[in-house]
Order: structure tokens, then C-alpha cells, then sequence
């Protein structure tokens, strides 16, 4: 896989004149050159028993393309909670993580608003079984096998007609589609065929950073996602193309992000720490407030998100949303972050995990307080035995005259 580094940036831009589904782009991007091997080695990390990935080679309009088919019988339906949990605790690298999560927070939000429910008690029919599962956090880990540092897309066709739905017989595009389409450039076809999905949209409204045609690039490489069947007039595939182009100057081996900033005076507390909950929910790498001064001695408050580059848009209208804030700016940046892991140990015989890097493990507090609500032990006693069980597991075991074993 290729580290984001600063300077010429990985680009993939999405080609969608007969739509766009989630097997269709993780398909493209396979037949771009995004190592199967490799995908399938990220996608064994979520706990989703039952399901198996294929990818069928084929003709569409007479295009060469991979056609990519998730298996398994899975009749769950899942709600947003359980799938960020799912993806969260899987330890993917950290821009699969964030653009697996962006996509259902932003699939999750639409059918919020549909539904008119919580998003916490919003439940996923077919965007929460196995095969969207593995579409979205399939084509996140293409992204990342490829080095893709910035997603954009050509306008998104559409069909027309009826489409079939858990929920019956609904308009094609579908509601969802639609919503999720909502600032994206879009035009019908007149073909009775769901040419994009919700998942499709939802891939694009999270993920890409900019719309309209093959940007500036010198191209690497390119693929078709095959869709399922033949169309009459149309070759029914989604095509990618990867490529480079030149970006800021490099500052160092760091890895590329966006600092997103607003100034706020007219929000409560309340609101600000919605708006932190709000920005790492759709993904970012951290969100904090500051408070300072603004113009006329008003005291005020900044709130700073630190996001890749493919969720800035995602980002901006989260922000808009929860705060109401008349502005936004951006600061292109770099961050060297450490790398670091996802271990376990037990208190009490109660798991506690511990986030281990740079040499040393800190214990989830979440975990820490809810054992220290059972136990009635002060929290920070609890921490600092979860540090000491991590420290003893790290010793080698010793013999029985205390010599190493």
C-alpha cells in the first residue's frame, strides 16, 4: 500500500455515465489494478462471518471490466450503531476507517431524515447486510490499496421508472438516491434500470471532493465496474481512472489533511460539543474547541477539525448543520501520526482495550468507566491497573528459578 505523502496527490475520478452502485466501483477499482489479495486481507479484519467476495471478469457494451460479487446469506438488518462498531473495531488503517465511516454516517443521515428518526435508531435493510457492508468498506480499502489520496467524479446518470425496496415498489432514483445526490451534478437517462444506488450515491456524496470532468492529471491507470447484465443502448459499468497531479509543496513524509476552522459566538456549550460528537462521527481525525476573543470583546469560541482531504465536503455541511455558522476556512496541513494498535486486557474480568503506540498503551476511558461503575473503583485506579495487566503481558515469561523460560 502507498502512504499519502505530501506534494503530487493520487487522484481516482469516477466516470459515471451509466450510474454508479458499490460493486461497481469497488469493481473498477479492482480492474484498475487495486490487489485482491490485499482488499480481502483488510475486509478479514471486520467481524462479518458468513461472507465471500468474488471478482468475474466480463464484457459490457463490449467493454472489458471486473464485475465484483459478494456472497453469504445474511438477512440482518443492522442498525448505523452496530456498523460503526463493526468498522471501528476492525483496526483498518486509519483513512479506510474514516471513509468506510463517512459513508454510512452520511447513508445513516439520509435515511434519518426520510424516516424522520434518530439517527441512532435509524435500522439499515439492504445498505446494512453483508454485501453493502463489503462494497463500502471493500472500496475504502481499494482506495487505500491504490494510494488514493483524493476522490472526484464526473455528473451521475440516473434511471427512471420503478425500483423494488424493503420497503415495496419505490421511484427510481430511489428517495435515499436522491437525498444523497443533493449539491452533485446528476442527470436521467430514460432507462427503467436503478443506474445508481444508494450506496453508489453515498460512496460519492462522502468521499468526493469535487464533480465534473477528468480533472488535470497525468494518468496511471484506469478499470470498469461491471454491472449486473447487459443494457440495449448502454454499457452498464462504472469506469475509474487513477492518476497524479501536483498539489501543494511538501513540507516532509507527512500525511496530507485539512484543518477546517469556524468562528463562533451565537452557539451554547451544548451545541459545541454536538458539533465535536458531529465531525468524528463523520469521520475525522480530531475536532476541539478553543475559546477566544472576536471582534467588539465578544467572547467567543473556534472550532478545529482535523479531516483527509476526501471528507472536506462531508465535513462543511456537518458543520453547517449542527453549528449554523455563516463561514468556513480551510488550511491545508500535515500530520505524522503514529502508528498504532488495538490490544486488550482484563480487569476484574472485565475486557478493558488499550490503544497502543509510540511505546506506550492507554486504556479506552469508555471501557475504564463502565468498569469502574461495577467495580465502585475510582477510575483512574482501574487505568492504572489495565496499564500494569498490558505492562505484565509485554514480560517474558520466566523459568522456575526466575531465569527467563
Amino acid at each position: 500500500m502507498t502512504d499519502p505523502v505530501a506534494g503530487p496527490s493520487t487522484l481516482a475520478w469516477f466516470h459515471c455515465f451509466a450510474g454508479i452502485a458499490g460493486d461497481m466501483a469497488l469493481g473498477s477499482l479492482v480492474d484498475a489494478g487495486a490487489d485482491v489479495g490485499e482488499i480481502r486481507a483488510l475486509l478479514d479484519r471486520l467481524a462479518l462471518p458468513g461472507w465471500h467476495l468474488e471478482f468475474e471478469e466480463g464484457l459490457r457494451g463490449g467493454i472489458a471490466c471486473t464485475r465484483a460479487i459478494v456472497g453469504g446469506d445474511d438477512v440482518v438488518v443492522r442498525t448505523h450503531g452496530v456498523i460503526a462498531a463493526l468498522i471501528e473495531d476492525a483496526a483498518l488503517p486509519t483513512r479506510v476507517t474514516a471513509r468506510a465511516q463517512a459513508v454510512f454516517h452520511k447513508l445513516a443521515s439520509v435515511e434519518s431524515a426520510l424516516h424522520r428518526r434518530p439517527i441512532d435508531q435509524v435500522h439499515f435493510h439492504e445498505v446494512g447486510g453483508h454485501d453493502a457492508i463489503i462494497d463500502i468498506v471493500g472500496t475504502a480499502a481499494a482506495l487505500e490499496v491504490l494510494g488514493v489520496d483524493e476522490v472526484c467524479a464526473s455528473a451521475v446518470a440516473t434511471g427512471t421508472g420503478m425500483v423494488r425496496s424493503a420497503h415495496g415498489r419505490l421511484p427510481n432514483p430511489a428517495p435515499a438516491t436522491v437525498r444523497l445526490l443533493e449539491g452533485i451534478p446528476s442527470y436521467g437517462r430514460d432507462v427503467t434500470i436503478e443506474l445508481t444506488t444508494p450506496t453508489g450515491a453515498a460512496l460519492l456524496a462522502a468521499l468526493s471532493s469535487a464533480f465534473g470532468p477528468l480533472p488535470d492529471m497525468t494518468v496511471a491507470s484506469s478499470g470498469f465496474g461491471g454491472g449486473a447484465g447487459e443494457m440495449d443502448d448502454l454499457p452498464n459499468c462504472t469506469q475509474v481512472v487513477i492518476g497524479r497531479r501536483s498539489s501543494r509543496p511538501a513540507i516532509g513524509a507527512g500525511q496530507a489533511a485539512v484543518l477546517l476552522e469556524t468562528n463562533l459566538d451565537d452557539v451554547t456549550g451544548e451545541q459545541l460539543g454536538l458539533a465535536v460528537s458531529a465531525a468524528l462521527g463523520a469521520g475525522a481525525f480530531d475536532a476541539w474547541v478553543s475559546p477566544v476573543t472576536m471582534k467588539k470583546g465578544r467572547p467567543g469560541h473556534v472550532l478545529h477539525v482535523l479531516t483527509d482531504a476526501t471528507l472536506v465536503e462531508a465535513q462543511r455541511a456537518e458543520i453547517g448543520r449542527v453549528t449554523g455558522t455563516m463561514g468556513i476556512r480551510a488550511t491545508a496541513v500535515e500530520r505524522w501520526p503514529v502508528a498504532r494498535s488495538l490490544e486488550q486486557v482484563t480487569v476484574d474480568g472485565m475486557t478493558i482495550r488499550m490503544k497502543v503506540g509510540g511505546g506506550r498503551a492507554k486504556p479506552e476511558f469508555d471501557d475504564v468507566a463502565q468498569v469502574a461503575a461495577k467495580t465502585a473503583t475510582p477510575p483512574h485506579e482501574v487505568a492504572s491497573r489495565a496499564e500494569e495487566a498490558w505492562r505484565a503481558a509485554q514480560r517474558p515469561p520466566r523459568g522456575p528459578e526466575g531465569s527467563p523460560a
